[in-house]
């Protein structure tokens, strides 16, 4: 190369080579990026219904490439209805279907507690407000640290709600 002219370093060419194949890696499996862990788990808990269109072609290429995925989605899914309608009828299935899944980690968790999660699915009564209110406080305390004494903190905790 040196001899036809290149002034530059082999590393250029070492990285341009190397962008190439990615590139051409991803055109292979229709995807111009990997999406991140967080996107594609945002994507695996949002109902296919609600997905935007590109977010749904995105999906289902990540689907055909990584088929284990369409195992997990199916779990997320079946674990947040039953959030959703109360009811723990279906736990012990889901349990033995999930624990060999990729959301097998989260299923053993599950099984450890199961006598709370059993009693969360079926109870009326939800922690979500004081949880809700425990954050809220400890957001406003961040906002606060340094700037302010007791008094000015417990006014501002006073007054926001």
């Amino acid at each position: 190369m040196k001899e036809k002219g290149f002034a530059g370093q082999s590393r250029i060419i070492s990285q341009w080579a190397q962008r190439r194949r990615l590139s051409e890696q991803a055109n292979q499996s229709g995807l111009a990026r990997t999406p991140s862990a967080r996107a594609i788990a945002r994507l695996l808990t949002t109902a296919r219904d609600d997905l935007a269109k590109s977010k749904a072609i995105l999906m289902a290429a990540i689907e055909i490439n990584v088929p284990e995925l369409v195992v997990a989605r199916t779990a997320t899914g079946d674990f947040q209805s039953m959030i959703r309608s109360k009811t723990a009828r279906n736990l012990n299935e889901w349990l033995e279907a999930a624990r060999d899944s990729l959301v097998g980690s989260f299923a053993g968790g599950v099984e450890k507690d199961l006598d709370a999660v059993r009693c969360a699915l079926i109870s009326p009564r939800s922690n979500g407000q004081t949880e809700g209110q425990i954050t809220r406080l400890k957001l406003i305390k961040r906002q606060m640290y340094g700037r302010a004494k007791l008094d000015l903190l417990q006014a501002r905790l006073l007054a926001v709600t």
